[in-house]
């Protein structure tokens, strides 16, 4: 007699969230190494790839992987893991629920996730910009010596805004798609071909969403440690639209495209195949 599927509950959910994010960053942290090199420097996808390539080696592709993992601890164990209960909580876990429900379940555990998991995205921005020879020990002690504490904060209303888009988008998308892909093909819910199409889809849709707020967040968080350019994100994103027109905030669409859709494919997979393992029902 088979045992009908429970739902889990928020800290099983998020610890659960944070194991599928830390598998799927391993693969795509290099392309988001490129997407934030090209953020800062305003060069292409194939001049940015070749100058990693050649003046840093293959390892660099890989800069402030360790933050990466902190960052997939807090954030995405938030953002990705707390969706459901917190969806269920707000009364629209049900496949007729109102569309604005689950963007607001999506939308509240991403905003939190982004500021416990802010210093991690400081000094994985850090990392990952640092082509000089300077150690990343220093970069990120000169600038808590200059800045204190909320040096690691910097950047953080970006953060909050792009993540509140980001996740609203991906599990609000995420959750509607699948119940319009069942009900076209007549696949369950827990089917992987239900999973890839509705991961899919929910990743063109994030890199539309959230490339403005990247290119804002990144650029205050890659401000020099003594100093800002910057004075907010209202600041930053007037400045970028002056200085480089409005297309600028969609620079990297590409590479961020390209880390979005597996980043969500992975995850979403991960944690839907870890849902069912542990005897939970499917997002």
């Amino acid at each position: 007699m088979s045992v009908a599927p429970k739902k889990p509950s928020l800290f099983q959910s998020m610890g659960l969230g944070g194991m599928s994010a830390m598998f799927a960053v391993n693969f795509t942290h290099p392309i988001e190494t490129v997407k934030t090199r090209m953020q800062v420097t305003g060069n292409g996808l194939g001049q940015t790839v070749s100058g990693v390539f050649k003046n840093e080696g293959v390892s660099a592709f890989w800069k402030g992987i360790v933050f990466a993992y902190g960052r997939e601890l807090s954030y995405t164990s938030i953002k990705l893991g707390a969706y459901a209960p917190v969806r269920d909580m707000l009364g629209a876990g049900g496949s007729d629920a109102p569309f604005y429900l689950k963007f607001l379940a999506g939308a509240l555990t991403g905003g939190t996730g982004s500021f416990v998991g802010n210093p991690f995205d400081v000094m994985k921005t850090l990392a990952q910009t640092n082509t000089g020879s300077k150690p990343l020990a220093a970069l990120v002690g000169d600038m808590f010596r200059d800045q204190g504490i909320a040096g690691f904060y910097r950047g953080v209303e970006a953060n909050i805004a792009r993540a509140c888009v980001l996740n609203a988008t991906k599990m609000g998308v995420y959750d509607v798609t699948k119940g319009m892909v069942v009900e076209k093909t007549g696949w369950k819910r827990k089917d992987i071909r239900t999973s890839f199409s509705a991961a899919f889809v929910a990743g063109f849709f994030m890199t539309c969403t959230v490339s403005p707020f990247d290119m804002i967040r990144t650029k205050l968080m890659n401000q020099p440690t003594d100093k800002k350019i910057y004075d907010g994100f209202a600041d930053c994103f007037a400045k970028t639209i002056r200085n480089d027109g409005v297309l600028s905030l969609w620079r990297g669409f590409v590479p961020i495209w390209a880390r979005f859709a597996p980043q969500a494919t992975l995850q979403l997979l991960t944690i839907d195949f870890l849902y069912t393992q542990f005897g939970f029902t499917s997002i």
